[in-house]
């Protein structure tokens, strides 16, 4: 079946069976592929996208769902506000170890700051609940939401490293 498609602002028509994953539809149809796989059961928030702004599990939501709503996924939120503050923040962080569950996390955080822009550390851990991270960068992905809402100052940018010169004939540091 056809179904046209707003994903990421772009109309896109793509002719697939009325319950395919909206993930598989973005990734193997449309070709975006920052969007991942993880569980497959909705549990992880891996797959996690946008759909009028509210945050789902792209795994778990068929194409015929989706209807007029508009689609957003990793690589569209940073066109938003919210969206360019929480990447950058993660960035400012560096909140990304092997980089898998980032795009869902990034996802979740700005679905979560739209409606709560100032929230507190227990709402961003009860939001944050159903992303798993496997290398375990909570306590980095909580400080950049935290940055994202303004609650905390974004972090200057680090010093360039100092070499550090020995003199030959003394081997005293420069």
């Amino acid at each position: 079946m056809s179904y046209t498609l707003k994903v990421n602002g772009k109309m896109q028509t793509v002719d697939v069976e009325a319950d395919t994953p909206l993930l598989w539809v973005l990734r193997d149809t449309i070709g975006l592929v920052g969007t991942k796989f993880g569980c497959g059961m909705g549990l992880c928030g891996a797959c996690t996208v946008h759909l009028d702004g509210v945050a789902v599990r792209g795994c778990q939501t068929p194409v015929s769902s989706v209807g007029a709503k508009a689609v957003t996924t990793i690589e569209g939120v940073g066109a938003t506000e919210i969206g360019a503050k929480v990447q950058k923040a993660w960035i400012d962080h560096d909140v990304i170890q092997c980089g898998y569950c980032q795009a869902g996390q990034i996802m979740s955080a700005t679905a979560f700051l739209s409606k709560t822009p100032h929230p507190t550390d227990a709402q961003i851990e009860q939001a944050m609940n159903g992303n798993i991270c496997r290398c375990a960068t909570y306590t980095r992905i909580k400080s950049a939401i935290r940055q994202a809402a303004g609650l905390t100052p974004a972090l200057a940018e680090a010093p360039a490293p100092q070499q550090v010169l020995a003199d030959a004939s003394t081997g005293h540091k420069a």
